[in-house]
């Protein structure tokens, strides 16, 4: 039997996308693979549709690397509106409720808003994408349902005040993979006495990789009808900038040839523990491993053999 012949190009890497507002991260990433008219794509964890900022798209053998940007740490600016609350919990929502905000002076924000740093716990809202009793929790949120949700524990590393005046709070925030920036601004809104809603949300970092190499959709079209897919594909990043934070190992040609069949091989030097980064000779990306109790390391997650640059 012949095998089911591929639909689109073979092209391997990470795009920078700067999402627009009012765009689902689906459409973006649809949007991206269509104009690389790519085989494969994925993103790297949802960015809500009112949300602006970094959306990494992963192509082709990248997807295998998603994974480790979803676990990642993430940076927002952010805005919250003091007194309106809405039911989601950002501007898209249907309103509430509303009322009045009372003077707060400088170290009683500060006292509340130090309540939200470091561990703590959150519940997630009702219109997110997790999964209750196999159903988007979102979808029973539209049909005006409600479930119990279990809190969790996350980590808040920065919550910065940048600006304030009668009704809005600017932050920078640095928060720990799970995390809701506009159940933040509920929970904070609470803690007030006035309620809040997130009214802007700009996302500036994802894992290794920060808002400075974005390239719009826009951007991207512009590309594709001006200079064609050499230039569009010099935009991508190499799959293993994904986990650049990982240490490296590099395998000589026989240790990569057991590691490909699934079987963990002795390196010399490696790391005692965690994950790594492996390469063949010859600086080709292999991908993931883990250094096992007896020291050897084993494959965890390995691409079909495309050629990246090696990352410092």
């Amino acid at each position: 039997m012949s095998k089911r012949r591929q639909r689109g190009r073979p092209v391997n890497g990470l795009l920078l996308l700067d999402k627009p507002a009012g765009l689902r991260s689906n459409a973006a990433l649809q949007q991206v693979k269509r104009l690389f008219q790519a085989r494969k794509a994925g993103h790297t964890g949802s960015l809500d549709s009112p949300a602006s900022g970094l959306l990494p798209i992963c192509l082709g053998e990248a997807t295998k690397m998603s994974g480790y940007l979803l676990e990642a740490d993430k940076h927002y600016l952010a805005t919250f509106t003091l007194g309106i609350c809405t039911s989601t919990g950002d501007a898209e929502g249907e309103i509430l409720s509303q009322r009045p905000v009372e003077p707060c002076s400088p170290a009683q924000l500060e006292a509340v808003l130090d309540q939200f740093r470091g561990e703590i716990e959150q519940v997630p809202p009702m219109y997110s994408a997790l999964k209750h009793q196999g159903r988007r929790l979102y979808e029973l949120a539209y049909q005006g349902q409600s479930v119990e949700r279990e809190p969790r524990r996350l980590w808040i590393h920065e919550l910065t005040l940048l600006s304030r005046d009668d009704r809005q709070l600017e932050f920078s925030i640095h928060c720990s993979k799970g995390t809701y920036v506009r159940t933040l601004a509920t929970d904070i809104g609470e803690r007030l006495g006035c309620g809040a809603h997130v009214s802007r949300l700009r996302r500036t970092q994802v894992g290794p990789f920060d808002d400075s190499d974005m390239i719009t959709l826009a951007g991207l079209e512009a590309l594709a009808g001006e200079a064609g897919f050499e230039a569009m594909d010099h935009t991508l990043l190499p799959a293993d900038s994904a986990v650049a934070g990982l240490p490296q190992v590099e395998l000589p040609e026989s240790s990569a040839f057991y590691l490909r069949q699934g079987q963990p091989v002795i390196v010399p030097k490696a790391p005692t523990s965690g994950l790594v980064r492996i390469y063949s000779r010859g600086r080709r990306f292999m991908g993931v491993g883990e250094v096992l109790d007896d020291g050897r390391i084993a494959p965890r997650r390995l691409l079909a053999g495309i050629r990246d640059a090696m990352s410092n």
